[in-house]
């Protein structure tokens, strides 16, 4: 209902048809791609499901791809994805979302572990989630200013500093985390670094494209950045748990790596986005800070979510 009263229709029509098809094979390739990088930690890497997951969602991706570029409605524009600010944003997605959901992962489990072990706080599982409150506020105090950010200085700037700010989240925590506030400034880091990249790569593809992609432009950005988080958590869970101490707990050393491997992969961001190409002034902002207000409601759920396991 408040969408109904609150939202304004949009003006723009794209007259087409579903492509059923092309739809079926992105759904299958999404399907068997998560799966693989899901249970990759719990199967093992190695094992032939896993494996054939994987090269099943290798042989479909091409298959989607030539679908699309034959369909005459195709589903998502594949001359629309090659567009370099586009598909240099997907990959900061790609990026963003590896780290985002890789501290949903990290955090709880580290905090839980119990202080005779040699690391961790022994917090129970309310408290294991409360760590990562100062992620969530700081993406609802943040996102409000990120559209007059843009207005001043533009997307790609943006986006370059959440970036670095998400890396110095998990560079503090590889180097201190023995303390309970290293754990609350590491997650409002990362909370500053997602607002501000979230707002900013929905922009950055939206004054790319035409007014009548922008749907599937940013809903395939969204996907993407889906994809990423999969791959976070999985990647970290599977560091983690390399090197397991004889009471069962995994070293200190697992946590440290993971926590390593995800500043790197922001760096990474940081550095593709200072590649995507600049333009001359900010265009119209997509109302700047709802991206990363919607973003900010997922991340209070999944900090939830997350935080509640045991």
């Amino acid at each position: 209902m408040t969408t109904f009263v609150f939202v304004p229709e949009s003006p723009v029509r794209s007259p087409g048809r579903v492509n059923w098809k092309g739809a079926s094979i992105m759904s299958a390739w999404l399907v068997t791609g998560l799966l693989a990088v899901s249970y990759g930690p719990i199967w093992g890497w190695k094992s032939a499901s896993v494996l054939g997951l994987f090269v099943a969602t290798a042989a479909l991706i091409p298959c989607w791809i030539r679908s699309e570029m034959r369909s005459d409605t195709p589903m998502v524009d594949m001359k629309m994805m090659r567009i370099p600010t586009v598909w240099r944003t997907n990959l900061a997605a790609l990026l963003f979302g590896f780290g985002m959901f890789a501290m949903f992962v990290t955090v709880p489990q580290f905090s839980q572990t119990p202080d005779r072990v040699g690391y961790g706080f022994g917090a129970s599982v309310t408290q294991s989630g409360l760590y990562l409150l100062p992620f969530a506020v700081a993406m609802l105090v943040i996102a409000p200013l990120t559209g007059r950010l843009t207005k001043a200085i533009g997307s790609k700037p943006i986006l370059i500093v959440g970036a670095l700010f998400a890396a110095a989240s998990y560079g503090l925590l590889a180097v201190a985390h023995s303390e309970a506030w290293n754990i609350y400034l590491a997650a409002g880091l990362l909370g500053v670094g997602m607002a501000f990249g979230f707002a900013s790569m929905a922009n950055l593809i939206v004054e790319a494209v035409p007014a009548s992609q922008t749907g599937v432009a940013t809903g395939m950005n969204t996907n993407v950045r889906n994809i990423g988080a999969a791959l976070g958590g999985a990647v970290a869970t599977s560091l983690i748990v390399s090197g397991m101490l004889v009471h069962g707990y995994p070293r200190e050393h697992g946590y440290v790596v993971a926590f390593a491997v995800c500043g790197g992969a922001l760096l990474v961001a940081a550095t593709t986005a200072l590649i995507i190409p600049s333009r001359s002034r900010p265009l119209g902002v997509v109302s700047g800070s709802h991206p990363a207000l919607t973003a900010a409601a997922e991340v209070v759920v999944g900090a939830i979510a997350y935080g509640g396991q045991d």
